[in-house]
């Protein structure tokens, strides 16, 4: 593979704040980067526009369109597609501070070893704020799920993995009329590999939040399948029982959407699910009763 990292961005109609992580690469100060657009089905002026980038010859860019089936699916493709040593997730609504690459590369080949799936970095807002906190000054290395409960760090950090090391695993599933399933390949990793952990800078976020309130319930429903084999994997790799207990719960409760009521003979848990069925059903109607609430928001502000 090659020594160097590639930068992949699944994207779905971002046209219109593409731009900003293609002027960031741009302002890289190290050039020995590629980056791969996913194209998951855009039907706005995103292939147009990227080939226009393309022809400028000032980054390299490799673009790939699918029909559309979700983030997770684009993952799936890039990291079929990949060949460099180091890759990373760069989001369409996202970009890079201008030392990014040489940052990454540099910690890389200064610390990194196959002992390490990469290395874990910062997240901060367009504003410069840090996302969540900054890892322990003592902390070099870590599993992404230990983060939280064992070191108390929060917020979004943004991961580059060894390609060879990501490729090891299996995709994505996919799953029948449903485009969502959540990024849980990090809490499979950490099961067998450990990240280096630097209070870097390596991602500036834009979360584009509108709507995400009023939403955030619906996707329980639309994609219950994606959620319940999530939680699954979260309680086989889960490093914390309470944490598999209430993974449990919420396997329940993604069961019922779902209608599949073989949910106790599927769970890689059964006596965690077993107990947790009455707390399951009544988290099912919990998020029954915020998603009709929601609802009920979203047509008082369309008619008002």
């Amino acid at each position: 593979m090659k020594k160097t990292i590639t930068v992949f961005t699944p994207t779905y109609n971002r046209a219109y704040c593409l731009h900003l992580l293609y002027e960031s690469l741009l302002r890289q100060t190290s050039d020995d980067f590629e980056w791969l657009i996913i194209d998951d089905g855009s039907s706005d002026n995103t292939e147009a526009l990227v080939q226009e980038w393309i022809n400028e010859e000032k980054v390299k860019i490799s673009y790939h369109y699918k029909e559309n089936g979700g983030m997770h699916t684009g993952h799936n493709v890039a990291y079929s597609l990949i060949n460099t040593e180091l890759n990373v997730c760069i989001d369409s609504d996202d970009y890079l501070p201008s030392d990014g690459i040489e940052k990454m590369l540099s910690l890389w080949k200064k610390h990194g070893s196959e002992t390490y799936a990469g290395l874990i970095g910062l997240d901060v807002s367009t504003k410069d704020i840090i996302i969540g906190n900054q890892f322990p000054p003592d902390l070099k290395e870590c599993k992404y799920s230990e983060l939280s409960y064992k070191y108390g760090v929060v917020g979004d950090k943004k991961i580059v993995y060894v390609t060879e090391v990501v490729k090891k695993y299996e995709p994505y599933p996919v799953f029948e009329d449903e485009k969502f399933v959540p990024l849980y390949l990090p809490i499979i990793i950490d099961h067998d590999y450990k990240l280096l952990c630097f209070n870097e800078i390596f991602c500036i976020v834009d979360y584009q939040l509108d709507g995400s309130t009023l939403n955030i319930y619906n996707q329980y429903f639309k994609n219950p399948k994606g959620f319940s084999q999530l939680r699954k994997i979260e309680m086989i790799y889960f490093p914390f029982y309470f944490l598999k207990l209430k993974s449990s719960i919420h396997y329940i409760a993604t069961s019922i959407m779902s209608r599949n009521w073989k949910f106790l003979w599927e769970s890689p848990k059964k006596l965690y699910t077993f107990f947790s069925i009455p707390f399951g059903i009544a988290l099912y109607l919990f998020l029954l009763m915020q998603r009709n609430k929601t609802r009920d928001i979203s047509k008082y502000v369309k008619n008002d």
